[in-house]
C-alpha cells in the first residue's frame, strides 16, 4: 500500500514536466513530421530527394564540412584555454571564468556584425596586416567560409571550454607526478596520461559544439552573405520564402535523425552518462 502512494507522488510529480514536453515538444515534433510526408502530396517524395537533388547533397556536405572544422578548432582551442584555467591561480581563474561567460550575455547578431567589421576587406584585421607589411592586398576573409568558420569558433567556445574545464579540474595531479617519476617527460605524461584523463570532456565539448553548428543559422548567415548556405538557412528559406514546407519539414526531420544517429553511435564507444557528469 505504502508503495502504490510512493509512486502515485512520484507520477503527480512528473506530470507537469510530461505535459509541458507533450504540449510543446512531442506534439510540434510529430506536426513537423506529418507535414514532412504529406507536403505537398502524402508519400516520401520529399525524402527521396536527399538522394536524388544534387543542390541538397552541395548543402549538406557544405554543413558538414564547415560543422567538423568548426568542432576541431573550437575543441582545441577551448582545450587549450581549459587548461590554463586549471592551472593558475584562484583569481586569474575568475576573471577567466568571468570572460568566458561574459560571451553569453552579448548578442550573437552583436558578435557576427562585429566579425563583418573586423573581417571585411577595409576591416580592421586586413589594414592592420597591410599597416605591418605581411600582405600587399587585402585578404577574403568575410563573404566566405574563412568568416563563416572563424565567427562560429568564437560563438561555440564557451560550449567547448567549459565541459573541458569541469573535467580535467577532477584530474589529480598526482597521476601526472607519478608518469614524471618513472621517467616520462612532461610531453610524455601529458600525452599518455593527462590527456586520455580528460576525454570525457573532450568528447562532450565535441559532441556539444558539432550539434549546435548543425542548427547554427544567424552567424553563417551574416557573414557568409549569401555565399555560404548551411542547412539550416536552407530551411528557413524553404519556409518564409518559397514555401515549400514539405521540403523544409523533411530537412529539419533529417537533421533531427541525425544528431539521434550521432549519439547512438558514440554511444556505443563511451558512456554518455558518464561523459556528461551523470552517475
Amino acid at each position: 500500500m505504502g508503495g502504490s502512494s510512493q509512486q502515485f507522488r512520484y507520477w503527480m510529480l512528473i506530470l507537469p514536466a510530461v505535459a509541458l514536453m507533450l504540449i510543446f515538444y512531442v506534439f510540434p515534433l510529430i506536426q513537423v513530421l506529418w507535414i514532412s510526408v504529406t507536403e505537398p502530396v502524402p508519400g516520401l517524395g520529399n525524402y527521396e530527394e536527399l538522394f536524388t537533388s544534387d543542390f541538397l547533397h552541395k548543402i549538406w556536405w557544405t554543413t558538414a564540412r564547415i560543422c567538423l572544422l568548426t568542432t576541431a578548432l573550437t575543441v582545441v582551442l577551448g582545450y587549450v584555454v581549459a587548461f590554463a584555467m586549471a592551472h593558475v591561480e584562484r583569481q586569474q581563474m575568475t576573471m577567466m571564468m568571468f570572460c568566458i561567460l561574459l560571451t553569453f550575455w552579448l548578442s550573437v547578431l552583436v558578435r557576427a556584425f562585429a566579425w563583418v567589421m573586423l573581417l571585411r576587406t577595409q576591416g580592421t584585421i586586413n589594414e592592420f596586416l597591410q599597416f605591418i607589411g605581411l600582405i600587399d592586398r587585402p585578404l577574403r576573409l568575410a563573404r566566405n567560409e574563412i568568416g563563416v568558420v572563424i565567427g562560429m569558433v568564437h560563438f561555440m567556445l564557451p560550449l567547448a571550454i567549459l565541459p573541458i574545464y569541469a573535467n580535467i579540474r577532477t584530474i589529480d595531479a598526482k597521476y601526472v607526478s607519478a608518469a614524471r617519476g618513472l621517467g616520462g617527460s612532461a610531453i610524455q605524461a601529458f600525452l599518455w596520461v593527462y590527456l586520455p584523463l580528460s576525454r570525457p570532456g573532450i568528447i562532450a565539448a565535441c559532441m556539444l559544439v558539432f550539434v549546435f553548428s548543425l542548427g547554427f543559422f544567424i552567424t553563417p548567415a551574416i557573414l557568409g552573405g549569401g555565399k555560404v548556405v548551411m542547412i539550416s538557412e536552407y530551411i528557413r528559406v524553404a519556409f518564409e520564402e518559397t514555401l515549400l514546407w514539405g521540403k523544409a519539414t523533411m530537412l529539419s526531420s533529417s537533421l533531427l535523425f541525425g544528431v539521434f544517429l550521432l549519439l547512438a553511435i558514440v554511444g556505443r564507444f563511451v558512456d554518455l552518462r558518464r561523459v556528461f557528469g551523470s552517475s
